[in-house]
């Protein structure tokens, strides 16, 4: 029996983990793409470094999105599980 507590204890830990990291690594990544926008606009680095930055940014941007797309996969998730279907859009009118 305490066998299979330990065993739900470790998954629940892992699992809090991987979503600690994930909104981490999230926010991190924000956060670079906002210095790289102010180095860029600063306009004093080379060309060079400016197109590093960009392709960074861009690698950035992806990872941002990536994270995104799978809070609104959860956030659908539980919408269905609780029954409720009706999402309304954010979109300005």
């Amino acid at each position: 029996m305490s066998r299979l507590l330990l065993a739900s204890f470790l998954s629940n830990q892992i699992i809090y983990m991987s979503k600690k990291k994930s909104t981490t690594l999230f926010e991190d990544s924000l956060a670079e793409i906002e210095q790289l926008v102010t180095q860029l606009e600063q306009g004093e680095i080379s060309l060079e470094d400016s197109l590093k930055s960009f392709e960074r940014g861009v690698t950035l941007t992806r990872i941002c999105q990536k994270a995104l797309q799978e809070a609104e996969q959860k956030v659908q998730i539980l919408i269905e599980k609780n029954g409720t279907h009706n999402l309304e859009s954010f979109a300005d009118e």
